[in-house]
């Protein structure tokens, strides 16, 4: 009796050990996507900040009657960026192909799909942050000109 009481307490604290190592595990696959999560929004961040540097070395750039205006031309940059970036540039660049020969992607217009990966979103934002940035520069080029 003593024995089969035995073996009955080592294989439910064997059951309890493997429930505890699952939970473990689960709770490290939650805490690393959350510093990737973490680490891309900070990086977005930063460089979706770059705008307001740019926009500074702009209004620095051009004579003073003209400052309210390249202001106004790099908020539209950035708003124009990102719509166009959520429209068609994230799918033409990212989206997936049936053949991988093709020059453009071809799915994820508006987004479509986008909640059945957590990493879509910050991908998305990160991309369309340099997307924006770049637009940002190629403007500031021209200021004046």
């Amino acid at each position: 009796s003593l024995a089969c009481s035995s073996g009955a307490r080592m294989s439910d604290l064997a059951a309890r050990v493997a429930a505890l190592e699952s939970n473990l595990e689960t709770a490290k696959a939650n805490y690393n996507e959350s510093l990737d999560t973490i680490w891309m929004l900070l990086a977005s961040t930063l460089v979706f900040f770059m705008h307001s540097g740019f926009s500074l070395l702009e209004a620095g750039a051009v004579r003073f009657k003209n400052t309210q205006n390249i202001l106004a031309k790099n908020l539209v940059v950035v708003t124009v960026g990102f719509l166009c970036w959520y429209v068609m540039g994230y799918p033409l660049a990212f989206g997936a192909v049936e053949n991988s020969n093709q020059f453009a992607g071809g799915t994820g217009f508006y987004m479509a799909g986008f909640w059945a990966n957590k990493d879509s979103l910050r991908f998305w934002f990160f991309q369309g942050a340099f997307c924006a940035t770049g637009g940002t520069i190629v403007s500031g080029a021209m200021a004046e000109r």
